[in-house]
């Protein structure tokens, strides 16, 4: 059988990476002849890394050659209809599954994150391709409203969870040695700093500055800037540090899944702008703090319970340094609550292979 997934997948984006790493580990796993064909703007870059067949996210000639001969289409996981962050990417995605559905294959839209989706010719175009997929998971009911919003009813819904807590820490000595060679002190007590450019911001670097600074002071902690996306978040870590006066470890990456899940389960708690970084914290089960950039990173905290700790548009240090400071108190509780939590969203995450295996049969 063969299947096509669709994402944004090959430009080195952490997050995005684990997401393909935890669909294909779930397929595989249910049946391991499966010919699976990933769209990436890196393609030798992915099928190297992933063991798969890739082509050009560009080159639509290909994507029609293999969807032509294709079983299924994935497109996801992640946030990728939504037209916040481009307003270009939401119809090229659009563009791949009308395509699939063109063609008569069936489509599953795969843990996404759906919306906000700005503009009526924009929602118009989404309702018609939407409706038109076999089956539709989403990973927080804030996207299960926007479905709702868009008035797209026809295919079977369901709210999953992202495709990332199904997997688990393999080896917490991967991380250790990592951080161990970026000389962070192992024997203080470490908070993970997750930062990510966005809108040419300056006033959430410098409150994250300074609550590092007031955070490694208060608690003797060592902070440590951990990059999703390599390139990108480096940049932003050296900005933030550089406006601290006490500094911190920069991690340069880039890293893998393995290596990515690893050195946050070896963190004491993690500050996170980067969903993922979260999400993997949640897995590894290590108590976080969110700031919001995105509506999906306080969806993500709803569903665990929490609340986001402020947003990265108007943060101020003196709120970010007393949320982690309370959470500081009690880290064994809350990662005994987390423990708790992470078995049903471990099991809504499994949904969504079975519902991509039951197109498969069928």
């Amino acid at each position: 059988m063969n299947i096509v997934i669709s994402g944004y997948y090959g430009s080195g984006n952490g997050g995005d990476e684990a997401m393909l790493y935890a669909i294909l580990a779930g397929l595989r796993e249910k049946d391991s002849e499966l010919n699976i064909v990933v769209i990436s703007s890196n393609p030798e870059e992915t099928a190297k890394k992933h063991s798969v067949k890739s082509v050009f996210w560009l080159d639509y000639f290909s994507i029609f050659r293999e969807l032509l001969n294709a079983n299924l289409l994935i497109s996801g996981g992640g946030s990728l209809l939504q037209n916040v962050t481009s307003g270009k990417s939401l119809y090229y995605y659009l563009s791949v599954i009308a395509i699939a559905e063109f063609l008569k294959v069936p489509v599953m839209l795969y843990a996404q994150g759906i919306g906000p989706i700005h503009g009526k010719y924009a929602k118009k175009i989404m309702k018609y391709v939407g409706n038109k997929a076999s089956v539709i998971t989403v990973r927080d009911e804030g996207s299960i409203a926007e479905l709702e919003s868009l008035s797209i009813t026809k295919p079977t819904i369901e709210c999953t969870a992202d495709p990332v807590l199904a997997l688990t820490v393999k080896n917490k000595n991967i991380g250790e040695e990592i951080l161990t060679k970026a000389n962070v002190d192992m024997e203080k007590r470490k908070i993970g700093i997750a930062v990510r450019e966005w809108k040419n911001l300056k006033l959430y670097k410098e409150a994250l500055a300074e609550s590092a600074d007031i955070l490694r002071r208060d608690l003797n902690a060592e902070i440590v800037y951990i990059p999703m996306q390599a390139k990108e978040d480096v940049f932003a870590a050296r900005e933030v540090s550089a406006l601290s006066k006490e500094g911190g470890v920069i991690l340069e990456g880039p890293y893998n899944t393995e290596e990515l899940l690893s050195i946050i389960a070896s963190l004491d708690l993690i500050i996170g702008i980067r969903l993922h970084a979260l999400i993997f914290a949640a897995v590894a089960n290590v108590p976080m703090v969110g700031l919001s950039y995105d509506p999906k990173v306080g969806r993500f905290m709803k569903s665990i319970g929490d609340t986001v700790a402020g947003h990265i548009e108007d943060l101020q240090a003196e709120t970010l340094v007393k949320v982690v400071k309370d959470k500081w108190q009690k880290l064994d509780e809350i990662k005994e609550r987390t423990e708790k939590l992470l078995p049903p969203l471990r099991e809504k995450a499994l949904r969504n292979i079975e519902f991509a295996m039951k197109l498969i049969k069928e």
